[in-house]
């Protein structure tokens, strides 16, 4: 509340003293708003909740047997859906409001015991066979359709997760995957066409108006694994890790200029950050090259982490002005 606004109006008369006296008493009260704590504990239940189904199906499976854990998590499941389906608003392009406070968390608790239930009947009976990619695949087509379908976000977070989970088993051989050796260079190449196929999506969904809001979620996983994938191609190739490098380069200056002209400090700051820790490796790199003893070498090292360290900052706080001096989100 604006108090000086009001002592204003009531100088000028244009407010009694009757009700100023009222509004000066509302304001004394110093109302707390909780609502983001509520979702915080709310969300933190759908989720100690989930673990906790595991645990106790893990600790008495013995005793209760599989068809009655499966029947007990189909039900929780198909109890949860059929509340969304039957109280959802109905669907459009275009951002819907959940239609009461425990909509969201409903369907979030379905969509994590659906996932369960998929994930355990895959380790008892097998259904998949070892097609492991399709039973993965399954659920991400379920889960990107209740995130579009129900407009909720945190779904559609799960979904891009197991999106990058299938193609990372999709492409890793399955010696590889059963003696669990990532070290793979097909999937740096997988991550980064992820990455670019997500930070593409963002743009088309921006583009035709097409659920606008989750441009945000989709652009930042998609700037996260093409920035993680040149990262580590260059930690992996370091025959040509300079190639690598100065293609991170090139999509550091493309993302960071347009997080400027869409004024989002977030995505400058992660950019940022990114180009820092390339950069750094690069450095200690040639140091390391460096015709130096060995102590000049860390000498050098460290005023440069206390030289760039001081122009990261400078240059965060500038970009931060900047942004705000333009109205930043």
């Amino acid at each position: 509340m604006n108090k000086e606004l009001f002592e204003k109006l009531h100088a000028e008369g244009i407010v009694s003293d009757l009700s100023y006296e009222k509004i000066i008493e509302k304001a004394k009260l110093n109302l707390l708003s909780v609502h983001w704590e509520i979702k915080t504990v709310l969300y933190l239940g759908i989720l100690l909740l989930s673990a906790g189904l595991g645990i106790l199906v893990y600790k008495n499976i013995d005793t209760i047997g599989h068809q009655a854990i499966l029947l007990f998590l189909a039900f929780i499941c198909a109890g949860c859906f059929y509340y969304c389906f039957k109280n959802k608003l109905p669907f459009s392009t275009a951002k819907v409001i959940a239609p009461n406070s425990f909509f969201d968390y409903l369907l979030l608790l379905g969509c994590c015991t659906f996932i369960t239930f998929i994930g355990y009947v895959q380790y008892q009976y097998n259904v998949f066979g070892n097609r492991y990619g399709l039973a993965i695949f399954f659920p991400m087509v379920v889960l990107f359709f209740t995130a579009y379908y129900f407009d909720h976000i945190g779904i559609l977070c799960m979904a891009i997760t197991n999106l990058g989970a299938w193609l990372g088993i999709a492409v890793t051989p399955m010696d590889l995957l059963t003696s669990n050796d990532f070290n793979n260079n097909n999937l740096i190449y997988t991550g980064l066409s992820l990455g670019v196929l997500l930070l593409l999506i963002a743009w088309v969904i921006k583009k035709r108006d097409i659920k606008k809001h989750f441009k945000f979620t989709y652009a930042n996983f998609g700037t996260h694994l093409v920035l993680i994938s040149c990262l580590t191609a260059i930690f992996y190739f370091s025959s040509i890790y300079l190639v690598w490098f100065i293609f991170l380069l090139s999509l550091v200056y493309f993302l960071y200029r347009k997080s400027m002209q869409e004024k989002s400090f977030y995505f400058t700051l992660v950019i940022t950050l990114y180009a820092y820790i390339g950069i750094s490796y690069v450095v200690l790199n040639l140091l390391a090259h460096l015709s130096i003893d060995g102590m000049g070498a860390i000498y050098l090292g460290f005023l440069y982490f206390i030289a760039s360290g001081i122009a990261l900052v400078l240059f965060l706080i500038s970009t931060n002005k900047k942004l705000k001096q333009h109205d930043s989100v």
